[in-house]
């Protein structure tokens, strides 16, 4: 498959629109990569309170569970340090929660910062660079099997504009009917150019 044109011009610029899509690529993925790192950092209190919480909880837990061993009252007053245990457990729950629920919107918020723009751009330029491939690739098959420009001359008069085709000639169907060699070779090669080809220097009309 062709990629490029074989005119300078034109692939020179679409050297430079891939290669500035690869640089729109990369600028959104570093941008959604600082966007998923500065939201992460929002975790930082929900993991603070989930360790803190969970600490405290095993302090209470190791306090009731020695005082459930002292004899008569042991039960009873252990159940204050009990019921403590178990807000710590659902404080240190809410701040693990918190913290994932955090993660898991810098996770799509880096995913949709980098990926909308990347997705917009690439939706716009890459049908018509595929287009292009196509058709050039289409074209070059046919110079490379047979140096002749008769196709390509009869495309340029059902393809292109009525104001180009008057640049060319005042009557250039009439003149590709009478299978005028210069009109032929002026059309193809006006075809060619669109398709982003050079007609070989070995070209014939017939």
């Amino acid at each position: 498959m062709r990629l490029y044109a074989a005119t300078p011009v034109r692939r020179t610029r679409q050297i430079a629109g891939d290669l500035l899509l690869v640089g729109w690529v990369v600028l959104w993925i570093w941008l959604g990569n600082v966007v998923h790192d500065a939201t992460m950092s929002l975790t930082t209190p929900g993991q603070q309170i989930d360790a803190s919480a969970t600490g405290l909880s095993k302090a209470l837990n190791d306090a009731g569970d020695k005082l459930e061993g002292v004899p008569v009252v042991g039960d009873e007053v252990a159940t204050p340090f009990n019921a403590a245990r178990d807000a710590a457990d659902g404080i240190a729950d809410a701040g693990r929660n918190t913290a994932d629920a955090v993660a898991t919107l810098a996770f799509w918020l880096g995913l949709l910062i980098a990926a909308i723009p990347i997705v917009i751009w690439a939706a716009y330029y890459l049908p018509r660079r595929y287009r292009f491939a196509r058709r050039a690739s289409a074209g070059q098959r046919f110079i490379d099997s047979n140096a002749d420009l008769d196709l390509f001359a009869l495309r340029a008069l059902a393809t292109q504009p009525m104001h180009v085709l008057a640049r060319i000639d005042d009557d250039p169907a009439g003149r590709w009917r009478a299978k005028d060699p210069e009109i032929i070779r002026a059309l193809g090669e006006l075809e060619l150019k669109e398709s982003g080809l050079r007609p070989p220097r070995s070209a014939r009309v017939r």
